[in-house]
């Protein structure tokens, strides 16, 4: 439990102070808790003596002793404050960053992080796993740290009086610790099962949530549903399992702290009765004896819900770990844009698929990249993206190594079309903005011409300020495509990558399409992915890839001339091209 405790400060970082203040405020919280029972407890001496006729009760005794129980009041509440707003909020402070800086991480890590973690590990750690830490986390700290400060002062208190009363409620929080020992042990075993279970049930809601389409289409509805449900039906009996696990030691801790109580109520009313203390005093220890635990009680959830945390830490720990593609490269402005891969060999986990390619796309020249499904063209251009480190070999840009340059200021220098093109839930405009985030409505009308989407922007009802919906959902495959375009010439980019940047088009968005590339293009140094004659046939050269390698190279009118695998590329796409019913 202390180690879970440091940890979770070790988490607060330089917000940490805020928690040691905070436990000083805990102590004096407690003092002036205690205060009213011990004033009570004065008060009804004096009444005593004064019934007995030892002592008259002044009634100055009385204004102190109302103004001490004022005073009292306001320090415990006064401290309760203090504490609460020093320590709760760092909970939601740093949360907030570590979220920050897990978005900011997963730019950074290669695109390989995302094969090897499931989506949903990924969102757990990001969302209900950090939002456990925030709801839970400084709560813990308040439960186990304050609670002990809190039950240890009130010992104190107990011990000025009678030192018997104070090792009674010592016993008691001994035996409970103990059986919290025994109860962490057993939080040991589950805490990774709980984080295992939760993460598939997340996996299998957004695997169910994204496939609905197909679920429909194909009507599966019983096959994906017991999928889920079986997940979800997985949940309950570990978290049912869990707590059936916790149910002896949890009764057994509670069993001590009450039975302490009762102990402290019995010892003080055997030293009331030999008169080693006077009555007052008893009654204030028996009614210590109903507060005396109350934090300590709580401690119970504490030890399964500490784990479950040490869990989450441990994956963020992972996460954090994670190498970044540049942490040994550095700034690096770029002059030239020329592209040259040597001898580039890579491979997916062991799949080896690109193999000893070499090829310069000289600056402001078009280079086209076609070939069989699965030769590895669109790996080509995610490796000059550097979403991925090559195997063996290197790319430079202008001369310099891809490897020396940060991401960020590599990437600043590419405009990359998609195939399949995702648009953010957020306006038109800003979509478009994603490639210029300062960039004036003016700029993005500018553009959003020359990509030619304007006009069926202004038809919509909202026009730049209509709401996409998530991935783009409510426009048409041509007219997503036309706004990445947009999105990419407001950046203007020096290099252009167009992966399969027409391929969700249709014979009357193709003219549109193909007018807007020509406006993206113009100046740039261009690397495109695509079937259609038009699109490649007057590019400065063709690379033909073929099961990882360079099949042929050359220009569109020195390749049709000689058989092989581009020519007879072609004879297929015109025939498939030119089917009637």
């Amino acid at each position: 439990m202390v180690r879970s405790i440091q940890r979770l400060l070790n988490w607060t970082g330089t917000r940490r102070k805020r928690i040691y203040i905070g436990f000083v405020y805990s102590f004096f919280h407690t003092l002036f808790t205690a205060l009213p029972v011990i004033i009570a407890a004065y008060s009804l001496k004096l009444i005593l003596e004064d019934m007995n006729g030892k002592e008259s009760l002044a009634t100055s005794s009385i204004v102190y002793i109302a103004i001490s129980m004022v005073i009292a009041v306001a320090g415990r509440f006064m401290f309760g404050y203090l504490r609460a707003s020093t320590q709760e909020s760092v909970g939601y402070e740093v949360t907030a960053e570590q979220r920050i800086h897990i978005g900011g991480l997963l730019k950074r890590v290669s695109l390989g992080f995302f094969h090897r973690k499931k989506a949903g590990d990924i969102t757990s750690a990001v969302t209900t796993d950090l939002s456990f830490i925030e709801m839970h986390g400084m709560k813990m700290i308040d439960v186990i740290v304050n609670g002990y400060i809190s039950v240890f002062t009130l010992v104190l208190c107990l011990a000025f009086y009678h030192y018997a009363v104070a090792l009674v409620a010592i016993a008691g929080i001994a035996f409970s610790a103990l059986f919290l020992k025994l109860l962490r042990s057993k939080s040991e075993e589950n805490a990774p099962i709980h984080q295992q279970v939760k993460d598939r049930m997340i996996s299998a809601t957004i695997e169910y949530i994204r496939g609905m389409p197909e679920v429909k289409a194909y009507h599966q509805q019983g096959v994906t549903k017991d999928s889920i449900h079986k997940a979800y039906e997985m949940s309950k009996e570990i978290n049912i399992k869990i707590e059936k696990n916790y149910m002896p030691y949890n009764s057994l801790h509670l069993l001590s702290l009450h039975a302490a109580s009762t102990g402290i109520v019995a010892v003080s009313a055997w030293l009331a009765m030999n008169e080693i203390i006077p009555l007052s005093t008893m009654i204030m220890m028996v009614i210590f004896s109903f507060v005396i635990f109350n934090q300590v009680e709580a401690m119970n959830n504490a030890s399964h819900v500490l784990k479950v945390i040490d869990a989450t830490l441990d994956k963020l720990e992972e996460m954090n770990e994670t190498e970044f593609l540049d942490k040994h490269s550095k700034e690096i402005h770029l002059e030239k844009f020329d592209i040259q891969f040597t001898n580039v060999s890579f491979g997916y986990e062991g799949r080896q698929v690109i193999r000893d390619v070499s090829f310069t796309v000289p600056e402001h020249t078009t280079t086209a990249i076609v070939g069989p499904s699965g030769s590895g063209k669109t790996t080509l251009c995610k490796l000059i993206a550097r979403f991925y480190d090559v195997d063996q070999g290197q790319i430079e840009i202008g001369g310099v190594n891809i490897r020396e340059v940060t991401s960020e200021s590599l990437l600043k220098n590419m405009s990359i079309v998609f195939q399949k093109v995702y648009l953010f839930h957020d306006t038109i405009l800003n979509n478009i903005r994603f490639g210029k985030p300062d960039a004036t409505l003016e700029e993005v009308v500018e553009v959003s011409k020359k990509a030619r989407c304007h006009e069926f922007i202004m038809a919509l009802p909202d026009g730049y300020d209509t709401m996409v919906g998530e991935g783009g959902s409510t426009l048409s495959g041509g007219e997503k495509q036309r706004l990445s375009i947009a999105r990419a010439m407001l950046k203007d980019a020096p290099i252009i990558i167009l992966d399969e940047a027409t391929a969700s088009i249709d014979p009357e968005n193709e003219h549109e399409i193909q007018a807007a590339i020509s406006a993206l293009v113009a100046g740039k140094t261009i690397i495109i992915i695509a079937h259609r004659l038009a699109t490649i046939q007057h590019a400065d050269q063709i690379i033909v890839l073929d099961n990882g390698g360079i099949a042929q190279r050359g220009a569109h009118e020195d390749l049709i001339k000689g058989d092989g695998i581009y020519k007879n590329f072609l004879q297929i796409r015109k025939r498939a091209e030119g089917w009637s019913l």
